[in-house]
């Protein structure tokens, strides 16, 4: 089975170290400002909120994509927390290397029908098909998820 492309566009623009997002097309945008630590007045997230953000909302998209595949799974609520360290000698001091998060662990606790060896096979299959997690592991990030089955309520 084959997808389509999908084609996404962005147009941004700031001043100092706040920026705001329209996405093209559609009528939301994303107002961003550096980390505190990094000259932020703390107006709005920082880029790296987002990025950790759009990890844990594609964690939970992902897992609907998977079931809406397989009719026999069904879920309910889900809870996804994420812890992040950033080492920011490279982005603030200029240090060789890589600007990066060094880990990430996702922690997500969902409500399903699956026995704990097809909730396995579930989890394994969000992570190998969500963007953001293959986006994160292949940029060098020490990626780790807990995954908790919950009862379906």
């Amino acid at each position: 089975m084959s997808g389509t492309v999908l084609e996404f566009g962005l147009d941004g623009a700031g001043t100092g170290v706040l920026h705001t997002t329209q996405i093209v097309g559609g009528e939301h945008s994303i107002s961003a400002e550096g980390h505190s630590a990094f000259g932020g007045k703390d107006t709005a997230p920082s880029p790296l909120d987002y990025a950790l953000a759009a990890l844990a909302s594609c964690t939970q998209v992902t897992g609907q994509i998977v079931a809406a595949g397989d009719k026999s799974i069904s879920l309910g609520e889900w809870d996804v927390d994420l812890k992040a360290h950033l080492d920011n000698s490279v982005l603030v001091y200029g240090a060789e290397g890589v600007s990066n998060f060094r880990d990430v662990t996702v922690t997500v606790s969902v409500q399903t029908n699956l026995d704990e060896a097809r909730f396995a096979e579930f989890a394994a299959e969000v992570e190998r098909r969500c963007p953001i997690a293959t986006l994160f592991r292949g940029s060098g990030v020490e990626l780790t998820t807990e995954w908790t089955n919950l009862p379906l309520a």
